[in-house]
């Protein structure tokens, strides 16, 4: 059929409530990009698109400013509102984080101590998730790096996730000031067992894509490591499915000369996300061979047990966060901006807790006491 010659409706209706002013090109920013849907043979689908909605920050590892917030949110909208569109990739720019979540420079110079504004930056968060969990369009994370902190909290709200097995997934709040309470708390149980969705939130450790795949946080790891033309997996991760000691090792990372031999590997090769985007088209391919409205209808129906949670918690974890911007989180965030100046990129814990045992105001000799001393 020529769908040029199909007889069109006059005066569509237009549901869109954003404009192109919340995107842009230049980091930092939000970029929002319409891709012809591919058929089986790798064919462009006349009149068919994915909207890529792209995290554009890379030298600061694609964490979102408040601005990039509000991109998100009018991309989420604007993809949902598009007749066209089959399904939203959200993803981050270049090789090496899809997102780290919120952008410490920010939080440190302008929110740390400034607790009202931050509430209002929460409001955003907030709706932020909300825009990928209410989507009329399937939303596919593609996970090009690095997914920690608010990065691994805006992409567990996204319905599938296709992995770089270079990428390292985990938390960072407990470490530098928070909790992963935009979505963290909320989705991890509902991914992983209890325990495991507990130590991921409080040990702020990084688990790779092999390891996430085997706990079924992701649906697949793909290579995109090039070494002398041919794809190889992720030199720092056990990769091969066996148990040592009792212990099932396959995602856990290297140790010793593996490990150095697997830094000098990655050194050696380049990224090619060939692989990682066919898996995207394929996935695009079955949703869209699929009725549009049923197909949303399952969708919702999953993300539903998700959002039950989120929505519980997301109005009273939007106040605690914005008063522990006077405290914990002040001490974090500016620990973690002035890293360069100091050496080290967190508090000292002990001292704090020292002083806490002291029942010690929090006050500016406190302040002085715990973070780090600027270097010569």
């Amino acid at each position: 059929m020529d769908l040029n010659k199909w007889p069109r409706q006059e005066g569509i209706v237009d549901h869109q409530l954003y404009g192109d002013e919340y995107f842009g090109t230049e980091p930092p920013c939000v970029m929002y990009e319409k891709k012809p849907v591919l058929d089986a043979g790798g064919n462009e689908v006349e009149g068919l698109f994915t909207a890529w909605v792209t995290l554009n920050n890379p030298r600061q590892y694609n964490s979102y400013t408040t601005e990039m917030v509000k991109g998100v949110i009018a991309g989420m909208h604007k993809a949902s509102m598009d007749r066209s569109v089959v399904a939203v990739i959200f993803t981050g720019a270049e090789d090496r984080a899809f997102c780290t979540g919120g952008n410490t420079k920010e939080y440190a110079e302008y929110y740390s101590g400034n607790p009202s504004e931050y509430g209002s930056y929460m409001d955003l968060f907030n709706g932020m998730v909300d825009s990928i969990l209410m989507c009329k369009k399937p939303v596919i994370c593609r996970v090009n790096g690095m997914r920690i902190a608010g990065g691994q909290e805006i992409g567990m709200a996204c319905d599938i996730s296709i992995s770089s097995d270079l990428a390292m997934f985990g938390q960072a709040g407990p470490r530098h000031g928070s909790a992963p309470v935009g979505g963290s708390t909320d989705f991890l149980p509902v991914y992983l067992t209890m325990e495991q969705a507990m130590w991921s939130c409080i040990s702020c450790e990084v688990w790779s894509s092999y390891k996430m795949q085997r706990l079924g946080l992701i649906s697949k790891a793909v290579p995109v490591l090039k070494v002398n033309g041919e794809f190889v997996r992720n030199p720092l991760v056990i990769t091969d499915k066996h148990v040592e000691n009792g212990e099932i090792v396959y995602g856990e990372m290297t140790s010793g000369d593996q490990k150095n031999k697997g830094k000098e590997m990655l050194k050696s090769g380049e990224t090619d996300f060939t692989l990682l985007d066919q898996e995207i088209d394929k996935i695009v391919w079955t949703l869209s061979n699929l009725f549009p409205n049923c197909l949303m209808m399952s969708i919702d129906g999953i993300r539903q047990k998700k959002k039950f949670f989120w929505d519980q918690a997301k109005l009273p974890s939007r106040h605690w966060l914005s008063a522990n911007m006077q405290t914990e989180a002040y001490l974090g965030f500016n620990a973690f901006n002035t890293k360069k100046l100091t050496g080290q990129d967190t508090i000292d814990f002990i001292k704090y807790r020292q002083l806490l045992a002291e029942a010690h105001p929090f006050n500016q000799d406190l302040i002085d006491a715990v973070m780090g001393e600027k270097q010569e």
